[in-house]
């Protein structure tokens, strides 16, 4: 089993696949100004198991395309929508998030909690800006610094595992080169880190450990996961993840 194959086994059977909260979804909704209609359609980018999908279903009665690459985070939505009464509100869609099929101007709003990372913050930006209608909303959470200095052991982490990690104002700079007007702006308080994130995928680690016999591969995966766990911990005053909501403007 390759590491991408555990860790989607590690965060399949999880309620987030990164810290965030239902609360800060809501938050989100509010600060953009979307108002509940059936006619809304919102795209849900790296949606995961879906937690921020169906808080969109729920809070909006909206239309949602959830999108991920790996379709057993899928599956797990699609059990968790029926089992809420959203299936006839979600669609799922196994594709990566750099080659989406969407059609211009097709979305009211573009959601992405802790996902547009994977292909960095001014790249998703920009591609995704495309797929909303004019005065669409851009709704995403994205790792930043909270601080102007941090210390030496935090910057070599993040520094190698996101190079694009910065300060809420290069973030919301880049949104306006892109053609959006910032709206709304909030940090993830640390429970979205701790309570709902990595405290229950510590509880995970040794059953994980166990189904794969003590495995030389998931020990390092857990390690790698405690490891980034206890660094939060010792400098949590100098990250989080930065919530941006901002609308299209122009054509």
């Amino acid at each position: 089993m390759n590491e991408l194959d555990l860790l989607m086994e590690l965060h399949r059977d999880a309620a987030r696949q990164g810290p965030g909260g239902d609360e800060e979804t809501r938050l989100a909704i509010a600060l953009s100004g979307l108002v509940p209609s059936p006619d809304l359609r919102i795209a849900d980018i790296g949606c995961g198991t879906g937690a921020s999908t169906l808080v969109l279903a729920r809070t909006l009665g909206a239309r949602i395309t959830a999108v991920d690459f790996l379709p057993a985070f899928l599956t797990v939505l699609e059990d968790r929508s029926r089992a809420a009464g959203l299936s006839d509100r979600i669609t799922t869609l196994a594709t990566s998030m750099d080659a989406l099929p969407f059609a211009e101007a097709e979305y009211d709003a573009i959601w992405s909690e802790g996902a547009i990372y994977n292909i960095g913050f001014e790249t998703g930006v920009r591609a995704w800006r495309r797929y909303l209608k004019p005065g669409g909303i851009l709704a995403v959470s994205e790792l930043t610094w909270l601080t102007a200095e941090r210390p030496d052991p935090l910057e070599r982490h993040w520094g190698a595992e996101y190079p694009e990690v910065d300060t809420a104002s290069a973030k919301l700079s880049v949104l306006e080169r892109e053609g959006f007007s910032p709206i709304g702006y909030f940090v993830l308080p640390e429970r979205c880190w701790l309570d709902a994130y990595y405290r229950p995928m510590q509880a995970r680690f040794d059953a994980f450990v166990d189904r794969h016999g003590g495995s030389d591969a998931a020990r390092a995966l857990v390690a790698a996961e405690q490891a980034e766990i206890a660094l939060y911990e010792r400098h949590r005053a100098h990250v989080s993840y930065g919530y941006y909501i901002a609308r299209k403007i122009g054509a």
